[in-house]
C-alpha cells in the first residue's frame, strides 16, 4: 500500500476532510505533504503524528513520556524495518521479534491504542495477509494483535480481512 493511500484511510479514520495533497520524493517513495500555510511536511511518521494533532486526537500519540517515546520507536520501526524490507527471511525475524515483544501487551504501548498500532497494522496488513494458517498459528502474539486492531472500529476500511481461524467443515452422513 502506498503511503499516500495510507495517510488517506488515516485522514479518514480520524475524521478529517478530505483535501489533503500527498506526493511522493526519491526511490523509496517518501510522502510528501504540503501545508496550507508552511513549509510540506515530509515522511510517513510526521505526517501521521501531524494529522492526529489536527484531528485533536493527541491521546493516540501517547499520554505520558514513556508512552510517547514507545510510539516515537514503533513509528521509527515502521519505517525503518517494515518498509522496503520485504525478503521473507526480514519478515520472518520481524514476525519473531514482534511476537516475542507482543507476549504480554495488547497494544504495542502496552494497554493503550496509539498511532503506532494503526501504521504498524497498515505496514505489516500486505504481509499477514499472506500468511499461511500454521505460520499465523507460530506468530500467536502478532495474530492477536493484527486480529484485535482490524476489528478496531474505522481501522481497516476497505482493506481485506484477514482470517486467523480455520472453519473446520463437519459432514452429517447419517
Amino acid at each position: 500500500m502506498a503511503a499516500a493511500e495510507e495517510l488517506t484511510l488515516l485522514e479518514k479514520l480520524l475524521g478529517l476532510r478530505r483535501g489533503n495533497k500527498y506526493s511522493a520524493q526519491g526511490d523509496r517513495q517518501i510522502p510528501v505533504l504540503q501545508t496550507n500555510n508552511g513549509p510540506s511536511l515530509t515522511g510517513l511518521a510526521t505526517i501521521a503524528a501531524h494529522l492526529v494533532k489536527q484531528a485533536n486526537k493527541e491521546h493516540l500519540l501517547g499520554s505520558t513520556a514513556e508512552e510517547k517515546a514507545v510510539v516515537q520507536q514503533w513509528l521509527e520501526y515502521r519505517v525503518t524495518r517494515i518498509d522496503g524490507h520485504s525478503s521473507k527471511e526480514d519478515i520472518r525475524t520481524m514476525l519473531k521479534d514482534l511476537n516475542s515483544y507482543l507476549e504480554d501487551k495488547v497494544y504495542l504501548t502496552g494497554n493503550n491504542f496509539t498511532l503506532a498500532d494503526i501504521l504498524l497494522y497498515y505496514g505489516l496488513h500486505r504481509f499477514i495477509v499472506d500468511l499461511t494458517f500454521q505460520e499465523k498459528e507460530k506468530y500467536l502474539n502478532v495474530s492477536r494483535w493484527f486480529s484485535h486492531i482490524q476489528h478496531y472500529p474505522g481501522i481497516r476500511q476497505h482493506l481485506s480481512n484477514v482470517v486467523f481461524i480455520k472453519n473446520r467443515l463437519y459432514t452429517n452422513t447419517h
